[in-house]
């Protein structure tokens, strides 16, 4: 069996259906007028009812979908290739309806679209304010089909102590009975399962700190590398 690839704007709307559930859509539009805390981010005066609402996201929801999938959400600076002729239209579309030159735009992408060229999935945003954002286009590639669950372990470290356990115990099971002594015994099982743990445990803390690595919710809406 196939599996299909991840659309990461479906995931996106999964959770803005689930947040809305108890709010009326027309309060999602009205909260953009709310004076709330100020960002650094710029806003743009967009028209709202030329706005599609479908298309209008919150940064929790933004954030919880680059936690899940480790994703990068920046300005568009930092995204290395270049923006493909529908994604430079759909900018052109927007100013041209709404009279206005769009600020602050944000790619939500793989990190490593923000350092290579590449195909994944990215999604171009524009600020509405108040922790809102409207979704300009989306490109490329869907992500592979198994990445949520290939950077579950990163999303925290009790996470990746739970999968070195596993890994440990999987390869203490393989190792053939009597090996290292005549009796196959319960206590030797443990003490080569503790001396696994321990070696893939520092083989994990190296890489971590060689690469400069981190957990999801530590790199999602950061610039730095080796966040």
């Amino acid at each position: 069996m196939i599996l299909e690839r991840t659309n990461i704007e479906s995931h996106l709307q999964k959770l803005r259906e689930r947040d809305l559930k108890d709010n009326p859509l027309l309060s999602l539009l009205e909260a953009l007028h709310i004076e709330g805390s100020r960002e650094e981010t710029p806003e743009n005066a967009f028209e709202l009812d030329l706005l599609e609402p479908g298309r209008i996201y919150h940064l929790n929801q933004i954030r919880e979908i680059c936690v899940d999938f480790r994703l990068r959400f920046l300005d568009l600076k930092y995204f290395k290739p270049q923006l493909p002729e529908d994604a430079r239209e759909a900018i052109h579309h927007l100013e041209d309806a709404h009279g206005i030159t769009l600020k602050g735009l944000k790619i939500m992408a793989p990190s490593r679209l923000f350092k290579l060229e590449d195909k994944d999935d990215p999604l171009l945003m524009a600020p509405l304010g108040n922790g809102y954002y409207y979704l300009v286009h989306k490109w490329g590639n869907d992500l592979h089909p198994l990445r949520k669950l290939m950077v579950w372990p990163f999303r925290n470290i009790g996470n990746l102590t739970l999968v070195v356990l596993a890994v440990s115990f999987l390869l203490t099971m393989l190792i053939p009975s009597g090996l290292f002594s005549k009796s196959d015994s319960a206590g030797e099982f443990w003490m080569l399962f503790f001396f696994m743990f321990k070696s893939l445990a520092a083989v994990v803390i190296f890489y971590g700190f060689a690469l400069g690595k981190n957990f999801n919710p530590a790199i999602w809406d950061s610039k730095y590398y080796n966040a």
